[in-house]
């Protein structure tokens, strides 16, 4: 039998390009690098200006072989300055200038910088830029690359923007290189780190203070399919956004120990091996496509969280987060597959003092389906000695072949669909084979300390990076099966009923600023965020919902199964239902939102 047919599922519905329209703005939207050229060029004309000085200022990641000669052909520049060449400081400078963030050896964690663009730029170098530019009689004079806005007075910005996880796929091709850097042939997961704990930090605060002067937005993600929209249509998709139920463009990935569930419920294509992760909300990576018409346009959605933090995510929300969205929705598919990595995530106190984070990932896991025998290991075994369990998973990684006894270290638990785990920091877990797990936690995303990796090499063929040293400093060895099995499993309480609908609370743990809320419905069930937290959800059950607005804000939204959907706080009061073929019977989702008084 297929997963489809065992969830009663006539066919994949899973939407994997979910868009915003942008009313008003159908026509503020040019593709291909001729049609872009001719917009330019026609801005430039109707101003009557003999010289003109564009700031083309891009995020890291953009393809500067593929975008630079387009731009001079299309628009026949008489000069181009580009901000790496002629306004940044030179690559040992910055080495320096990088080097107390990034963690030493470390494989994978840093410090997050305290760094802004302003700090990449040689002074000296961009005097002597502004001078050159003032010199200029006439003509189309580009400045070009991060930093573009701050070395010129534009007549003109056009931003050239690229999501995260974009930007990771161009690292693993080894076609870009960090901020200021030459290191495109660096390894793929130190180019990350500095991406995560200083590029992005860095070229988000300058993307946040500089939107509003923004007059064009170029997309480039597509190679050689380049799309433009104006500043004001971009701000318009944003601001639409923050009033309707959206999603964001999930992302799926290979891994180790990766399952074959998405690949049909989610209609994926054949090629990977498996399909291990898929990152249905993480804001900070995902894209959010902006709809003209026919023509998507993929923009970073961490643009949305950062323009209006306040409509998205909640005014209480927002002064306890600031412009960071708290709440991630993600799939771990192990069916068919195998374990994950053994592991266990940092306190607060520890996150703060050594990754300047100001909180943890907390999270849970919410199983979507399960096969016989499928288990989640989760807290350590009774009268365990903790020092003998360090050894042993030390001597494992000297040994793989010996292995380590996780049934005498580790309590294991039977895991059935709709189960929920609830892990709050520093307690050991991991999924088990043949489940899948909705993993709902409080971002940030890449704080994991493997244990043990079961003896396996990652998909590079060598072994990933194991982080016991870190992992015995946060491991809560009071959290053993008892107490496991009275806090985090199951503690579901029934919250209240309607007609046709009920309510549970299936958790989180009192220590997590996440609440998770469960409702089982065959009619209308009303919601509201009170408009103090943005709501995230995903439907578990049911092929087919929708969200309605009691007043007509939005157009009706429809969902299917398992996709994720956000609500922001904005939006207060709204409504869903059972839709299409699911009208009649039982649809459940679950919701999580910030607990701003735990």
């Amino acid at each position: 039998m297929s997963y489809l047919q065992k969830l009663g599922l006539g066919k994949a519905r899973y939407d994997k390009y979910p868009f915003v329209s942008v009313n008003g703005h159908e026509s503020d939207c040019w593709v291909g690098w001729e049609a872009i050229g001719e917009r330019l060029r026609e801005s430039i004309q109707k101003s009557g200006k003999h010289k003109v000085v564009i700031a083309m200022e891009c995020y890291t990641g953009i393809l500067d072989d593929e975008v630079v000669p387009a731009l001079r052909e299309q628009l026949s520049a008489s000069s181009i300055h580009i901000t790496r060449e002629c306004a940044f400081k030179t690559t040992s400078d910055i080495e320096i200038l990088v080097e107390p963030y990034l963690g030493g050896n470390d494989p994978i964690f840093g410090f997050m910088a305290s760094l802004c663009m302003e700090d990449y730029l040689d002074a000296q170098k961009v005097k002597s830029l502004q001078d050159e530019l003032s010199a200029a009689t006439e003509g189309i004079h580009l400045v070009y690359g991060p930093g573009a806005l701050l070395c010129c007075e534009p007549d003109w910005v056009v931003y050239l923007d690229m999501p995260r996880w974009e930007g990771q796929l161009r690292q693993r091709r080894n076609q870009v290189s960090n901020l200021g850097m030459d290191n495109a042939g660096l390894k793929v997961s130190l180019q990350y780190k500095h991406s995560f704990f200083v590029d992005w930090p860095v070229c988000d605060q300058l993307k946040r203070d500089s939107m509003d002067a923004w007059d064009f937005l170029l997309d480039t993600c597509v190679e050689d399919e380049p799309k433009l929209i104006t500043g004001a249509a971009l701000r318009a998709g944003l601001k639409q956004a923050t009033c309707q139920p959206f999603r964001v463009v999930p992302f799926f990935d290979p891994g180790p120990w990766g399952g074959q569930w998405m690949r049909e419920v989610c209609d994926l294509p054949d090629g990977p091996p498996n399909y291990a992760w898929c990152f249905d909300c993480v804001p900070e990576e995902n894209s959010l496509l902006l709809g003209f018409k026919d023509i998507r346009v993929e923009v970073p959605s961490i643009n949305l969280v950062l323009r209006h933090p306040e409509a998205l995510l909640g005014e209480p929300v927002y002064g306890l987060c600031g412009a960071w969205f708290p709440i991630r929705f993600d799939f771990l598919d192990t069916m068919q597959g195998g374990n994950l990595s053994f592991q266990v995530h940092p306190v607060v106190d520890y996150a703060r003092k050594h990754f300047g984070i100001p909180f943890t990932q907390d999270e849970s896991y919410y199983i979507l389906d399960a096969e016989e025998g499928a288990c989640v290991y989760l807290g350590l075994k009774e009268g365990i000695e903790g020092a003998e369990m360090l050894t042993d998973l030390s001597e494992a990684q000297k040994d793989p072949e010996h292995g380590f006894d996780d049934e005498k270290y580790v309590a294991k638990w039977p895991a059935r669909k709709h189960d929920h785990f609830l892990i709050p920091a520093g307690t050991c877990h991991c999924s088990g084979s043949d489940s899948m797990v909705l993993e709902i936690s409080h971002t940030p995303y890449i704080f994991t300390f493997k244990l043990w990796d079961w003896g396996r090499l990652g998909l590079d063929g060598k072994p990933r990076p194991i982080n016991i040293e870190r992992g015995k400093s946060v491991i809560r060895w009071e959290r053993t099966e008892a107490w496991v099995k009275e806090n985090l499993i199951n503690a579901v309480e029934p919250i209240s009923a309607g007609e046709g609908w009920r309510e549970e609370r299936t958790g989180l743990y009192k220590s997590e600023y996440i609440e998770t809320r469960r409702h089982w419905f065959n009619g209308a069930v009303e919601h509201d965020t009170g408009g103090a937290s943005v709501h995230v959800l995903n439907l578990v059950q049911g092929e087919e919902a929708i969200v309605k607005s009691p007043t007509h804000a939005f157009k009706p939204y429809i969902v299917h199964y398992a996709e994720t959907f956000i609500i922001p706080a904005a939006i207060g009061k709204y409504t869903i239902e059972p839709h299409g073929p699911s009208v009649g019977k039982e649809c459940a989702t679950l919701k999580a939102y910030m607990r701003i008084n735990p």
